[in-house]
Order: C-alpha cells, then sequence, then structure tokens
C-alpha cells in the first residue's frame, strides 16, 4: 500500500477533506450501528469469496475493509476516493485490520481499472455529493469497469425522485 502523504484528484464532485471528523460523523448519523449498516450493503452486495470488487467513493475505508474479510484470500478489493486524506486513512484502517485492500486516490469519473476486471462494484453514500451530468459519468465508469453479468451496487439516501434518475442514467449509459 502506499504513503500517508496522498495528494488529492481532480474531480468535478464534492471532496470531504476532514477524514477524522468523517468517521465520527458516521457513528453520530447512525447512532453507533454504522458496523450493522455496512453488513447490510454488503448483504446488498452479495459477494462471495474470490471475487474482485471494487468501493467507488471508499472514503475511510470502512466498506473495503469488511468486503475484504468477505472475499478472502482469492478474492481482491479496491476502493478509490479523491481525497487523498480519506485513501491514508483509509490505508491505516486496512493495514490495522490485516486486510488486502488496495486503496487508491481517483475520481468517480476517471476510474483506473481496465474495462470489465470487477464482479461487483459498490457505492455507498456518494452519489448525493455528485451533480446529475457527474452521476452519469460515475454509472458509465462503474459499468465500464464491470465484468459482464457483474454487479452495481449503489446506496444513498434520497428518494424514489433521485433513484429514478439514478436507474435513468444506469440504462442510458
Amino acid at each position: 500500500m502506499g504513503t500517508d502523504h496522498v495528494g488529492s484528484a481532480e474531480t468535478e464532485g464534492m471532496v470531504i477533506h476532514w477524514a477524522g471528523f468523517y468517521d465520527w460523523i458516521m457513528t453520530v448519523m447512525f447512532l453507533g450501528r454504522e458496523a450493522r449498516f455496512r453488513r447490510r450493503m454488503l448483504d446488498a452486495a452479495d459477494l462471495q469469496p474470490g471475487q474482485h470488487v471494487l468501493d467507488v467513493g471508499c472514503g475511510t475505508g470502512t466498506l473495503a475493509v469488511a468486503a475484504a474479510i468477505v472475499v478472502g484470500d482469492d478474492g481482491r478489493v479496491f476502493g478509490v476516493d479523491p481525497a487523498g486524506e480519506m485513501i491514508a486513512r483509509a490505508r491505516r484502517k486496512a493495514e490495522e485490520a490485516g486486510a488486502d485492500v488496495e486503496l487508491d486516490v481517483a475520481a468517480v469519473e476517471s476510474l483506473p481499472y481496465p474495462d470489465g476486471c470487477m464482479d461487483v462494484v459498490i457505492s455507498t453514500l456518494v452519489f448525493h455529493h455528485l451533480t446529475r451530468r457527474l452521476q452519469g459519468l460515475a454509472v458509465a465508469e462503474m459499468r465500464r469497469v464491470l465484468l459482464p453479468g457483474g454487479r452495481l451496487v449503489v446506496i444513498d439516501f434520497g428518494g424514489a425522485r433521485q433513484i429514478g434518475r439514478l436507474t435513468a442514467h444506469a440504462t442510458a449509459v
């Protein structure tokens, strides 16, 4: 894994630079039940041992580390976030957990992976930070890196109207 000094990626989306505060906010927002929330996300993604998984907008790496445990030694987990501070904290978490997670600074509109290399792409609590145009670019990039028959799981805030917009992007790309 890389060093703790990591730059940030250029992106059209909102970038959160307060990694230490972010984990605290997640604890407060989920009333201390963030682990349960993350478990439900992994259940929705239906991860299996040996799969290659990409966590887009991985933040401080909590979900990516949990995913690495599920896919096991035969699988691979990758995480990207545009904020270098988030990636540095995610790397420390992965190291402390003994999880093999490859973490990179990258923008959602330019994922640094070849076409068709991931079984599952997950993105949680990211899309509300993106403009509608950027949501479309993000979905196109996520679909690009998925293997045929792969799964894209996006979990975020919003109601049916926002989900409808995201679905429109998914079917239009």
